[in-house]
C-alpha cells in the first residue's frame, strides 16, 4: 500500500503507521518504509528522521535503514531542493531495488510517500512517478480544513491519472475548529468514488493503536 496525502503534515505517517498495526494485528509480517524524508538530525554520525523512526517502531520485521529510508535530508524542505543542496541525485532505481527487498521479507510493505502526491523529486520525476514505478494501490489521507476539498478532488485525479487504484481514502480532521466537517466527509464520500477506510480525530496526540483500531481493513482488501 502506498500512503500519499492531500499535502505534507495531513497524517500520512499517522495513518502509515495505524495501517501496520492493524496488519500486523493479523498475524502478518509488515514493515514501513519511507523512500525519502526531509527533516532530520543527526546523531552518532548518522541522520534521523522522526516518522522514519515511527514506522520503523510499528513494524514487525526488522530491515536495515537503508532499505526503510533510502533518502535523509536534514532541512525540512522540498525533497528536489534538499538533495541538490546535498548533491545527491534521487533515483527511483534504487528505491524501487529497496522496496524489492523489504518485500521479500514480509508479507506487506506499507510505504508512506513524501508531502503530496506531486511533489518534485527530482528534474525530471515527481512522487506520482515514483507510486507508479512501485505500482502499489494507493491510501489517499485527507487532512481536514478549509480547502480540502479541492485538494482531495486534484489528488485523488493525479491518482487516478497514473493508472493506480486509488483504494480508499481516510479523513484526518487536523483543523479542530473546522466547520461543517459532517458536510465535508459527505461531499468527499460522494465525489470521491473510494471508499472511506477510516474517521479521525481531532486528537490531541496521536495514538496509531487508537487509529487501527478504527480502520476498515476490510474496504481496503485485498490490497491491505
Amino acid at each position: 500500500m502506498f500512503v500519499t496525502g492531500t499535502d505534507t503534515g495531513v497524517g500520512k505517517t499517522l495513518v502509515a503507521c495505524a495501517l501496520i498495526h492493524a496488519i500486523a494485528r493479523r498475524g502478518a509480517r509488515v514493515v514501513g518504509m519511507k523512500p525519502i524524508a526531509a527533516g532530520a538530525h543527526m546523531d552518532r554520525g548518522r541522520l534521523f528522521n522522526e516518522d522514519v523512526e515511527r514506522l520503523t517502531a510499528v513494524s514487525n520485521v526488522d530491515a536495515p535503514p537503508a532499505l526503510v529510508n533510502p533518502y535523509c535530508f536534514e532541512p525540512a524542505i522540498a525533497p528536489s531542493i534538499a538533495a541538490r543542496a546535498a548533491g545527491v541525485a534521487i533515483e527511483l532505481d534504487q528505491i524501487v531495488a529497496a522496496y524489492r527487498q523489504l518485500a521479500a521479507r514480509a508479507d506487506h510493505v506499507v510505504v508512506e510517500g513524501v508531502g503530496g502526491f506531486c511533489v518534485p523529486l527530482n528534474a525530471s520525476e515527481d512522487g506520482a512517478h515514483l507510486a507508479r514505478r512501485l505500482g502499489l494501490p494507493v491510501l489517499l489521507v485527507v487532512g481536514l480544513r478549509l480547502g480540502c476539498l479541492n485538494h482531495a478532488l486534484l489528488t485523488a485525479q493525479a491518482i487516478r491519472s497514473t493508472g493506480l487504484a486509488l483504494a480508499g481514502w481516510c479523513a484526518n480532521q487536523i483543523d479542530p475548529a473546522l466547520a461543517c466537517v459532517d458536510e465535508n466527509i459527505s461531499e468527499l464520500s460522494e465525489r470521491l468514488n473510494a471508499p472511506l477506510a477510516g474517521r479521525i480525530g481531532p486528537l490531541r496526540l496521536p495514538d496509531a493503536v487508537a487509529v487501527a483500531a478504527s480502520l476498515k481493513l476490510e474496504v481496503l482488501a485485498p490490497s491491505a
